[in-house]
């Protein structure tokens, strides 16, 4: 899987003009599933995204991770995180799981991190969505999770 994450002060997702989801401080995660992953990987995923220290400490480092410091998640599917853009000008998303695959993952991501998590919020798979960002630091860190 391919992630994109964002740490933010603030962060919400618009379906169709309507709040879909929305966090304070935490983590925007755009995620992609690629053909070959399973849910091996969703677990994997989530596990470095509770885990993952870039919130600062007492001394200013990047030490403390979204459950350290009570922060929100917003799980947002994104498969243009598999765009091929090696050749030409159009990018090719032949690298993204096919839509019943990706929704299946996106889903036990999202299940997952309810379960080990909370506050948890979420885009809409397959929706055309407005994010909103105030992204902290700026802090964006890609992941590969195979």
């Amino acid at each position: 899987m391919i992630a994109l994450v964002q740490r933010v002060s603030r962060a919400h997702v618009e379906v169709a003009g309507e709040v879909a989801g929305a966090i304070g401080h935490g983590l925007l995660v755009l995620v992609c599933a690629e053909p070959a992953d399973t849910p091996a990987q969703a677990a994997r995923l989530v596990d470095k995204l509770l885990k993952l220290r870039i919130f600062a400490d007492d001394a200013g480092k990047m030490n403390r991770s979204v459950q350290d410091v009570a922060g929100g998640l917003l799980l947002v599917s994104q498969f243009t995180l598999a765009a091929d853009t090696s050749t030409g000008n159009r990018p090719s998303f032949t690298g993204a799981a096919p839509a019943a695959l990706g929704r299946a993952l996106y889903e036990e991501t999202l299940r997952l991190a309810h379960q080990r998590h909370a506050p948890v919020q979420s885009g809409v798979f397959g929706a055309d969505m407005k994010l909103h960002l105030v992204n902290d630091g700026p802090v964006t860190i890609p992941l590969l999770v195979r």
